[in-house]
């Protein structure tokens, strides 16, 4: 793979654990006093068991970590002074938060957490709880209940959801977090330029199947786990699928090829979708309408870009952008882009869905803020005259960041296909 291409190299997993560890330090120690103060939650509490961690806990932890049994967070504003950031568990924090409790302590984790709370009195105490946000949902039934127990009457009734502090939390990016992106995506756009050449395709006798495969081993090869099981398929004239069979799983010459595929590095996720297409003898090019529908996908594309504003919604978002997409020309628009961050989908604004294109209530409620990373996720549906008028989707995907200074591509953008 590393002949044919000038191949973006891969950390180390020891250079992955140490930026890692810096950059979660510095997310600490830059967005956390800022976040909780922005939401007005000056108690986060955070419970959860081994092999069954919140997803913001798994957040929160250094790169070498093993967090057994029964794990225990507390962060607490004390205003000017800073976040508090206190361990009540057996994990080792490397010097990230405070430990405050072991098998040596006099009191058990409950009475710790207990007296924690009581000696300093919060107003308002976040709990991983909501029917939103599935990443902000991470307290199990019977530990809210064990935890509500634990502070008695007067304390639990402080208990707000950390909803939104959940979704700042996992959706903010530093400015260095953005620049690692940079590199992830570059990764990312290497590994599909690969998969759409003759270097792994062979016309008429690698599969879908094949190069699905291919992409997922190439990825383990390298140390990086998929973000979702990679995706591929052809699309390909009525004509020519009547000629091979509806069963035809074989890439052939005239097939433009998809995928939607990701990676996770340095926990950073990755998610793309483009398109190639196989050369018949004799062509140096696709057909002209393959070519405009391309053309009509990235215009959706900057058009859909365009609309994004701190504070809009993603319904907003989604609504603006259809709109302006139709006044622009783009056939058949469809937008389904949603936030990405920690986790695939989660937990910022959520802007359509492949079946809802109106509004989607409670994740397309959530607002778009500053230095969020976006799936620019949706497609323009034209028909090809050199496939017979035949209607043809043109998906297509690429990661871009949101920041005071504009909206940007991660590491560029497809606008030519990949030619096989």
């Amino acid at each position: 793979m590393h002949n044919q291409y000038q191949f973006p190299a891969v950390l180390s997993v020891r250079t992955q654990a140490r930026i890692v560890n810096e950059t979660l330090k510095a997310r600490m120690d830059a967005l956390l006093p800022a976040l909780m103060h922005e939401t007005g939650i000056d108690m986060w509490i955070i419970v959860c068991y081994e092999d069954n961690y919140d997803p913001v806990f798994n957040t929160l932890i250094p790169w070498e970590c093993w967090a057994p049994i029964l794990q225990m967070m507390v962060f607490f504003d004390r205003g000017e002074a800073g976040v508090e950031r206190l361990n009540i568990s057996l994990t080792d924090m490397q010097g990230l938060m405070t430990t405050i409790w072991n098998l040596q302590s006099a009191e058990d984790q409950w009475a710790c957490l207990r007296r924690v709370v009581e000696e300093r009195q919060p107003k308002r105490i976040g709990i991983n709880q909501s029917d939103v946000i599935w990443a902000a949902d991470g307290l199990t039934a019977a530990l809210k209940e064990k935890l509500v127990a634990t502070l008695g009457t007067e304390l639990a009734g402080r208990i707000v959801s950390a909803e939104p502090l959940c979704i700042r939390w996992l959706e903010t990016r530093l400015p260095t977090e953005l620049a690692l992106y940079e590199q992830a995506c570059a990764i990312a756009h290497a590994l599909m330029k690969t998969c759409f050449s003759r270097q792994v395709i062979t016309p008429g006798v690698t599969t879908i199947d094949d190069l699905r495969w291919w992409y997922w081993q190439t990825t383990t090869d390298l140390g990086l786990p998929v973000s979702f099981p990679p995706f591929f398929r052809f699309m390909r004239s009525e004509a020519e699928r009547q000629k091979w069979g509806s069963a035809d799983r074989v890439i052939r010459p005239g097939d433009m090829v998809h995928c939607d595929v990701g990676v996770k590095y340095m926990r950073i996720l990755t998610d793309h979708q483009e398109l190639g297409y196989v050369l018949r003898p004799g062509e140096f090019a696709p057909p002209r309408g393959l070519l405009d529908g391309l053309a009509q996908a990235n215009l959706l594309q900057t058009v859909f870009m365009s609309t994004w504003a701190e504070g809009l919604t993603g319904n907003e978002i989604l609504t603006k952008a259809l709109a302006h997409g139709r006044e622009a020309g783009v056939a058949k628009p469809k937008i389904y882009s949603h936030s990405l961050s920690h986790y695939l989908h989660e937990p910022g604004p959520l802007m359509g869905l492949p079946w809802e294109q109106v509004a989607c209530p409670g994740r397309g409620d959530v607002k778009m803020r500053y230095d969020t990373v976006y799936t620019v996720e949706l497609g323009a549906t034209c028909p090809v005259p050199e496939w017979g008028g035949q209607e043809v989707a043109f998906p297509l995907e690429q990661d871009a960041m949101f920041t005071r200074q504009g909206s940007f591509f991660i590491d560029g953008r497809q606008t030519e296909f990949h030619l096989i």
